[in-house]
């Protein structure tokens, strides 16, 4: 496993990467392969702020804390993410037993769609682009690509749509539940 620190408006103390490293130890029982943890922690108005993103077994996984003790931040990460981890599992198992009955294997979007914290500014700006992504679609059902969604802790997720081979888009409601857009060309 190869964890990758960070830090942003900080420097990164060996105590707090000894903490860390501690604590996401504890989540490799989860995967047969871990293979990158980055790590970026970061000071903000006082606030602590833990970001964590995981590669394992092809799945991205992302979780996010903040509190005024950097050591307190990262208790709630790991929290958070072993409880997603703890959450899926089941759902990892019970789609392998389904491919080794004859199931066709699904492939899985293997990138993280990273959060870009707001630059804190005096003056109001008008909004532009400020960052570009690209990633390889591939195919996946509406419910892996929620499943896949919630891994990385995002509102929204694009994935091509196996059944019908279209770019979509789920994304969380407001009242809790999912919606699909499925766009179409008139």
């Amino acid at each position: 496993m190869q964890i990758i620190f960070s830090g942003k408006h900080m420097e990164v103390t060996p105590a707090l990467k000894e903490y860390a490293l501690t604590k996401l130890q504890k989540l490799s029982r989860f995967f047969d392969q871990m293979l990158e943890v980055h790590v970026v922690e970061s000071v903000l108005r006082n606030q602590h702020i833990v970001e964590v993103t995981m590669t394992a077994n092809g799945r991205v996984i992302r979780a996010e804390e903040r509190s005024p003790d950097m050591y307190t931040s990262i208790d709630l990460v790991v929290d958070k993410l072993e409880r997603q981890l703890k959450r899926y599992k089941g759902r990892f198992i019970s789609r392998s037993h389904q491919s080794l009955q004859g199931h066709k294997p699904t492939e899985v979007l293997t990138t993280a769609l990273e959060e870009v914290p707001a630059t804190l500014q005096e003056e109001e700006e008008e909004p532009t682009i400020v960052r570009t992504k690209r990633f390889a679609v591939k195919p996946m059902t509406p419910e892996e690509a929620q499943m896949e969604m919630d891994l990385i802790g995002h509102d929204f997720y694009v994935f091509r749509n196996s059944q019908s081979d279209q770019i979509n888009v789920i994304y969380k409601r407001r009242d809790g539940h999912y919606g699909l857009i499925e766009p179409t060309v008139d």
